[in-house]
């Protein structure tokens, strides 16, 4: 948990949000869905409002001056504390009736705020919603305006979401899914060396189902990413199992991924060789 000076808390905090957006490009945001493997966990960091109990994504919005992808890449660093990391552009969720602040106007009024004071509160924004996957012991979380606390939630168990970002959530979650095999994440959610039965745990939660050992272990030696080394892991009162570590080449994931279009591609008879 992390938390903000309390000279920076409240909804005073908005006036500086709005300074921001003179500088940024209109009506357009950035939803980030930062994901973090603990402890056989999925998990998911969210930040609370100041003075709401309501949580929500890590989002920002474009600066006039920069690229879209730039943007994600600087708020990812800003909530993290982690450069380079992987992000994956899965969606733009713009539908005319997304939810703005409504549901913050009472609240606003209790506090002995104006909404018409926040007009931007109000206003349609379209959001590009991007996803990461992180080292869970890397991370040192940072909060930004408008925010008091910073958690990490078991991605089954999470708070009172604001806007529609639980909508965000869940298409972030499909696609990982949907992806797994070609998207390596264990290059981000995984320590430097692992066994295969770790792997194997980190897919499980992320598919949210059990998988066959063997079947999952000569799946992922097919895919030929990983280096088994000679030392294996200590302590074991039985056979030791190997430790393995992903293979040093930054190539690996595109190549991956090429390689399982053009054989699906073989399969359903789209691809002439």
């Amino acid at each position: 948990m992390c938390q903000n000076d309390p000279n920076s808390k409240g909804l005073h905090n908005i006036k500086l949000v709005l300074d921001n957006l003179n500088e940024s490009i209109p009506q357009l945001s950035i939803d980030c869905v930062i994901f973090g493997f603990n402890n056989n966990e999925l998990k998911i960091l969210l930040s609370k409002f100041a003075e709401f109990d309501l949580w929500a994504l890590q989002a920002g919005f474009v600066r006039q001056d920069e690229d879209i992808d730039f943007a994600a890449q600087r708020i990812f660093e800003e909530r993290t504390g982690l450069r380079n990391i992987y992000l994956h552009q899965f969606h733009v969720f713009g539908k005319a009736d997304r939810p703005t602040s409504d549901f913050l106007e009472k609240k606003l009024y209790k506090s002995g705020y104006n909404i018409e004071d926040f007009p931007f509160l109000k206003q349609r924004f379209v959001t590009i919603g991007y996803y990461s996957l992180v080292d869970f012991q890397k991370v040192v979380p940072a909060n930004v305006l408008m925010f008091e606390q910073i958690e990490w939630f078991d991605i089954n168990c999470l708070p009172l979401i604001a806007y529609d970002h639980k909508e965000i959530i869940l298409k972030a979650l499909d696609t990982l899914r949907t992806t797994l095999d070609y998207s390596l994440v264990g290059f981000n959610l995984m320590p430097e060396t692992f066994t295969m039965n770790e792997l194997q745990k980190l897919y499980e939660t992320i598919l949210d189902e059990k998988l066959s050992r063997n079947n999952f272990q000569r799946k992922i030696l097919e895919m030929d990413i990983l280096v088994r080394l000679e030392k294996k892991l200590t302590g074991e009162a039985h056979k030791a199992p190997y430790l393995y570590q992903f293979k040093k080449n930054q190539n690996n994931q595109e190549n991956f991924k090429q390689d399982r279009v053009k054989k699906r591609m073989e399969k359903e008879g789209d691809y002439q060789i």
